[in-house]
């Protein structure tokens, strides 16, 4: 979908959260699945490990826009990811999913709500729903590109991301 000028911020927000979702999906299809549990260096999470962090983080955006921070929600242990790639793959998508519907669904009145959420280290604030949203996009570009470095080291392929790479020159 082409922006206009006459699109509201949620349009906006559908169109840059879609996007960029098929960036990193192209990134994650791309890593050779017989290796999810490669790290580049032994601090580092595994390939599977950081891959898993673009579904918890969405499933994570689910539960800011119901303001679970506010009633009480504390930190858990994450849901382990999935042994094959192909899961984790779905899993990702789905979670995608759901926080996209959950979007969609809401009102513009609704979406600039606030909820309850970190706005420094340590410190709750309140933060406009649609706000949580475009951090949770950001967040998703900071760790793809965590995630290409995975993939090449790991013999992969790096897919065009906002340009030609090496592995796909657009000339």
């Amino acid at each position: 979908m082409a922006q206009t000028a006459t699109q509201t911020d949620k349009d906006r927000f559908l169109w840059v959260y879609e996007d960029e979702h098929q960036r990193t999906m192209r990134v994650l299809n791309n890593y050779p699945p017989d290796k999810p549990d490669y790290k580049p260096a032994p601090n580092l999470k595994t390939a599977r490990e950081l891959a898993w962090v673009f579904a918890m983080e969405r499933r994570l955006g689910v539960k800011l826009f119901h303001d679970e921070f506010a009633k009480g929600m504390t930190p858990s242990t994450p849901q382990a990811p999935p042994e094959k790639w192909a899961d984790l793959l779905a899993a990702v998508e789905s979670a995608h999913k759901e926080f996209g519907d959950l979007i969609r669904k809401t009102s513009d009145e609704d979406l600039v709500k606030t909820i309850r959420f970190f706005v420094g280290p340590k410190t709750m604030g309140d933060i406009r729903r649609i706000d949580v949203g475009w951090f949770l996009i950001q967040d998703e570009v900071h760790h793809r590109g965590q995630f290409s470095i995975y993939l090449r080291a790991a013999g992969g392929k790096v897919p065009s991301i906002y340009g030609p790479s090496g592995d796909e020159p657009w000339m």
